[in-house]
Parts: C-alpha cells; structure tokens; sequence
C-alpha cells in the first residue's frame, strides 16, 4: 500500500440513531450520524411508526375533503349538455302546447 494517500480509519467510530441508540463500528469518520437502525427499523422490529413531520398526509386529507365538497357543487360538460337539451326540450314541448291550443 502506498503511504499517505489513504484515510484514517477509526476502528471505534460511534454511530448514533434519530431515537437514540447507539453503537461503535469501524469507519473512516469519527461520528455517523443515521434516521433508522435495527432498533427502530420496521423490518427489525416488526412495527410500522409513520414520521410525518411536514403533515403531509394531513394536507392530502384536507384537500381531498375541499374536492369532494366542490364535486357535488359543480356540474361536468356533459352534465351541463344535458340540462340545455332538457331546457330545450321543455321549450318545445311548450311552444307545441301553445300551437295546438291556439288552432283550436
């Protein structure tokens, strides 16, 4: 090996959890610093916990909430369509009426 172009390596390097477990490994950094290991790690400890710190899963909720109010308020194309083509339809049918009780 050539001398000097490696980096130090720490055989008792502390890796330290977001929960707050810790335990020593060899590494090339002093400290290391991680979101998950085998003790709060769903796969190790058979256990879902859901970390929402930007309420994201809220926000989707509330949104879907505001959508699904708005749905029954507004009307569609195809809905609209049908109401004109009713309102037509009704039209005629009253200017027929009309027609025939005038020739009578």
């Amino acid at each position: 090996m050539k001398k000097d172009i490696h980096p130090t390596y720490y055989k008792d390097a502390v890796v330290v959890c977001a929960c707050g477990n810790t335990f020593k490994t060899g590494s090339t950094q002093k400290e290391i610093k991680v979101e998950l290991c085998s003790a709060c790690h769903p796969f190790f400890t058979g256990h879902q916990k859901l970390i929402d710190t930007a309420r994201r899963v809220e926000k989707f909720k509330e949104k879907s909430v505001k959508t699904q109010s708005l749905v029954g308020k507004s009307k569609g194309k195809t809905a609209k369509r049908q109401a004109l083509k009713a309102k037509k339809a009704k039209d005629v049918e009253v200017i027929k009426t009309t027609k025939k009780a005038t020739k009578k």
